[in-house]
């Protein structure tokens, strides 16, 4: 039998692959450093997993509407307008399973057969994925320090074309961890509408900024089409909830897709959500922020003594993109040798880069400074080998 031909443009995620060998190895009693996947090593907030226990012991299982609980949508707009001085109206928000849901919804939406899409290049894969299973021809752009590891306004302005439809941003970035300034951003938003076409923000890591203060792309637009998630900085990754905030006239079409697409977003994870936004959560979130900036710090000050520390630190997420290329111009080998001689568990650039991805490698400092040091250890120890 022939598959859509579409499903041949998803490649596999290669850090599952390396997952699973370092489970493996974890199995037969080796001590893997897990620094692969990007997901906090935090357990969900105590107060969100109370506000879901609850609705579970309160019966509080059934289908919500298609857009989410309106509690929930309200809870979300209050939290733009308290972070983010951003005036939402909740009717423009759609809560969806996990940001996948909403990034969903937005590709079918927004591009079509022959419509192309720019990105940066390196960028989340799933976001090249859902844009191809659209049918839409994805440019990925490459991008490096001149532009802040950023699709900015002059790369749109020099790569955009006929029949490209939509601009996707992502703030901060998965794997490289940069952000988008208002005035960046801006300047993108300007550029694109001049040219008649759409912008998606992927701000799936807000709130996990180190250098400056959160930024959103509502606070400076009500055209743009915005993701987000509880995974990352709410902790609530196996929850599976995220959201998309999208103009007006897009919310009837969209809340169409979402009755048929997945019909609602899990109701227990909703109820556990609203517990997200409360002062005692805050200020865990936050307590782990910290945390997480001074893993930034040691794993930045480790790697430099190894020449491989970022040209341009990280602002935001949990992420280090590497240039291994004085060491390895395959970065699929060098992870797996990695793991097998050091048992230190990477992921390998080609996951993120279609260019030059073979000689990078991102790192997830989602693992506790000690190992972070242990694991600088092992790669300095790896590297004079090679």
């Amino acid at each position: 039998m022939a598959w859509n031909s579409r499903v041949n443009h998803v490649a596999p995620f290669r850090v599952m692959h390396l997952l699973e060998m370092a489970q493996a190895r974890e199995a037969a009693g080796h001590d893997v450093i897990h620094l692969e996947v990007g997901e906090p090593d935090f357990a969900t907030p105590a107060p969100v997993v109370a506000a879901g226990q609850h609705a579970l012991a309160t019966g509080k299982t059934r289908y919500t509407p298609a857009a989410g609980l309106p509690a929930l949508r309200e809870a979300i707009a209050g939290h733009y307008a308290e972070h983010f001085n951003a005036s939402v109206d909740p009717a423009r928000i759609l809560v969806t399973p996990g940001a996948s849901g909403a990034l969903l919804l937005a590709s079918q939406l927004l591009v079509e057969t022959g419509d192309r899409v720019m990105m940066a290049d390196p960028n989340y894969p799933c976001n090249r994925h859902f844009m191809a299973l659209a049918g839409a021809d994805v440019d990925a752009i490459p991008v490096g320090r001149d532009s802040g590891w950023q699709l900015d306004a002059a790369l749109v302005e020099r790569h955009w074309q006929p029949h490209t439809r939509l601009a996707m941003l992502a703030s901060p970035s998965n794997p490289t961890g940069h952000t988008l300034s208002a005035d960046a951003l801006k300047a993108v938003f300007k550029a694109v509408a001049e040219r008649g076409g759409e912008v998606l923000v992927d701000e799936i890591y807000q709130g996990l900024n180190y250098d400056d203060a959160p930024l959103s792309a509502t606070s400076l637009s009500d055209d743009a089409f915005v993701v987000n998630s509880f995974s990352k900085y709410f902790g609530m990754t196996g929850w599976r909830l995220g959201w998309l905030v999208a103009p007006e006239r897009a919310i009837e079409p969209l809340t169409r897709l979402a009755q048929n697409v997945f019909l609602a977003a899990p109701t227990p994870s909703q109820h556990a959500a609203l517990a997200a936004f409360t002062p005692e959560c805050r200020d865990i979130l936050e307590t782990q922020r910290a945390t997480l900036k001074q893993r930034r710090r040691v794993l930045l000050e480790g790697l430099a003594q190894l020449g491989l520390a970022p040209d341009l630190p990280p602002q935001g997420a949990f992420y280090l993109w590497l240039d291994i290329s004085r060491y390895s111009r395959d970065s699929q080998d060098f992870c797996e040798r990695l793991l097998r001689e050091e048992n230190v568990a990477i992921t390998p650039g080609i996951d993120f880069a279609v260019q030059g991805g073979e000689h990078h490698v991102r790192i997830a400092f989602t693992n506790d400074v000690e190992r972070l040091e242990d694991a600088v250890v092992r790669i300095n120890r790896f590297v004079s080998r090679l």
